[in-house]
């Protein structure tokens, strides 16, 4: 078999992978929008057998025999070639799929399909209790996942590994040293800030029907092809991408809070606009994927923080929305409006939290998660040890579990080693848009002109266009022209703040 005919089987053989999980997609995406609760129990059998399907296919003998043939090939020589990449991050997948058992993949399906059901209603009832022993098994699932991929110095490398390569535990740790160094004596100096905006303009009552009218506007004008996607409601906001044609987004709406159900509908679109731009012709290979969760964190929030919460995008959405909520806004002028977008004060909930405090949320459920992995925290005492650190980093006491531990959906989904992702995706986000400002002086003004061609047209060259050509760190300082550093996130925040709460550095 030449290596030609090997490759060619590897993109035929992966293409069908591909489409036979993205059925699981569907089932997971319906699971949280319409699927009638009592039918859990069925769902999960199906998305558990599709699921072994999958890692059997994912796992057969000859992918390693045709990857084998192209690596002593000259298909691989250029190690940035579509054909070189797709081949190294196969050969990746392959190897660490192969260290896990079918029967574990199994399993860890079926139970955390039954846990984010449970979860949901604990969730309704701020009941952790009702919660805690399927967190206990998602726990001892990802103990024996992270033991069957192996690791070298940290249990948790194994389990991050899964959502950003390459990553490491004390690489987290180091990065998040120097962002809380930096990030909570800014937050001190917001808190007793000589100016505080009026939160009363976003915090009153506003129709959820024109919400999402307003939203949809948004997703709309900022690249978001409804003819490819759909926006739903969920319990926790989600993107899903089903397919090149079918990328879907899913929020939620506040009675009486306009920024929540806004921020959260545009960084989903962001998830999408991601999606929606790689390579189609690739569609199916790690060409034609993201590179990381962290990556498209970044994505997300960038549109939600960077040009959702910008000067220039209120500039043209404000007259849109005082169009839409006639009486709501009567009072409310851009200034109120940019000002309120951009509070800051802490809060329960880390989807909808600030921008300054947001990072917080993650380092308080990063070191959870380490400590749960470690043996050094019981499943059963999440709630308790979550409750004492939240009022240590963020300074108020949980008033329920809603509000605390059973917020989030990953735990029940079984994704740990995720949370850190949405931390390092600030950190690409303001990096990111750092350059982009460079290299599109007049960002704002075309902002403010409805104009958001031209940001969207640098990420899909820089960044969704590559695939996965480069891993995460590899990408940023490519497209920064530097390492990762918190250093533009505290920046960018340091210029939006001053003006706005009278604060200087």
């Amino acid at each position: 078999m030449t290596a030609q005919d090997a490759y060619k089987n590897l993109i035929s053989h992966f293409k069908e992978n591909t489409t036979l999980a993205s059925v699981n997609s569907v089932l997971e995406w319906d699971q949280d929008t319409y699927m009638p609760s009592a039918g859990v129990d069925h769902r999960s059998e199906q998305m558990s057998l599709i699921g072994r399907m999958v890692h059997e296919r994912d796992t057969d003998p000859r992918i390693n025999d045709w990857l084998a043939a192209c690596e002593s090939s000259e298909i691989v020589k250029d190690p940035i070639s579509v054909e070189a990449v797709n081949v190294r991050e196969w050969r990746r997948m392959y190897d660490l799929e192969t260290k896990l058992p079918s029967e574990l993949v199994e399993e860890i399906i079926r139970t955390t399909t039954k846990a984010r059901q449970v979860w949901m209603e604990a969730r309704k009832k701020s009941d952790f209790a009702m919660f805690a022993p399927w967190l206990e098994k998602n726990v001892e699932l990802n103990l024996r996942k992270a033991d069957a991929l192996g690791y070298t110095d940290d249990r948790y490398d194994a389990l991050l590994d899964a959502f950003e390569p390459h990553a490491k535990t004390a690489e987290v740790v180091k990065v998040f040293e120097g962002l809380r160094k930096d990030l909570v004596p800014l937050v001190a100096k917001l808190k007793d800030a000589p100016r505080r905006p009026d939160i009363g303009v976003i915090k009153r009552p506003y129709d959820v029907k024109k919400q999402a009218i307003f939203a949809e506007m948004v997703s709309q004008r900022i690249g978001y092809d409804f003819n490819a996607g759909r926006l739903d409601i969920t319990t926790h906001p989600f993107c899903a991408g089903l397919g090149p044609d079918d990328t879907r987004i899913c929020t939620r709406w506040y009675p009486e809070d306009l920024a929540e159900g806004l921020t959260g509908t545009t960084h989903e679109t962001g998830h999408a606009l991601y999606d929606m731009g790689l390579p189609r012709e690739h569609y199916g290979t790690p060409m034609g994927d993201a590179i990381s969760s962290g990556i498209h964190e970044s994505q997300s929030r960038m549109w939600e923080n960077q040009v959702g919460r910008s000067r220039g995008f209120w500039e043209y959405f404000f007259p849109v929305a005082r169009g839409v909520f006639h009486n709501e806004m009567a009072d409310i002028t851009l200034d109120d409006m940019y000002a309120a977008m951009n509070y800051v004060t802490p809060s329960y909930i880390r989807v909808e939290a600030d921008e300054a405090t947001y990072n917080l949320h993650i380092m308080l459920r990063f070191e959870l998660e380490v400590a749960l992995v470690h043996g050094e925290l019981k499943a059963k005492d999440i709630a308790g040890e979550w409750n004492k650190r939240f009022k240590e980093y963020l300074g108020i006491e949980v008033d329920k579990d809603s509000n605390g531990c059973l917020q989030d959906v990953h735990w029940s989904a079984g994704y740990m080693g995720y949370f850190p992702t949405y931390a390092l995706g600030n950190l690409y986000a303001a990096q990111f848009y750092a350059a982009a400002n460079k290299a599109i002086p007049d960002l704002q003004e075309q902002f403010a002109r409805g104009d958001f061609a031209a940001m969207l047209d640098w990420l899909r060259k820089n960044i969704h266009s590559q695939g996965k050509r480069y891993r995460a760190t590899e990408l940023v300082e490519k497209v920064t022209g530097r390492p990762l550093s918190h250093q533009p996130l505290i920046d960018y925040l340091y210029a939006k703040y001053e003006p706005i709460y009278g604060i200087t550095r």
